[in-house]
């Protein structure tokens, strides 16, 4: 959901923007510290990269920290919505019943 997310927002999200698309798009709120490591682990694993922009006096001087999804990150999320989209063929009558 994460990587779907930040490529929503066109490929450059910080986490507000990240939990807000998540919340906005399944009605699940994600906490910050989730998001955070969750991030880390995205990131050791080469799916996304991050990286901190400017200071902002409305954080405290903390940069926000923006995530950019990478080819391994974006053949991850393709491969996952072609995984749920076959487990989904066939459950129409199921569904409707």
């Amino acid at each position: 959901m994460i990587l779907a997310a930040v490529l929503r927002r066109e490929n450059h999200a910080y986490g507000v923007e990240i939990a807000g698309e998540i919340a906005a798009s399944t009605g699940r709120r994600v906490g910050s510290g989730a998001l955070s490591v969750s991030l880390d682990r995205l990131e050791a694993k080469g799916l996304i990269t991050t990286h901190l922009g400017d200071r902002s006096g409305d954080r405290g001087g903390r940069p926000r920290r923006y995530a950019r999804v990478t080819e391994a990150g974006t053949a991850v999320v393709r491969d996952a919505r072609a995984a749920m989209l076959s487990l989904w063929d066939g459950l129409d009558g199921v569904l409707e019943g």
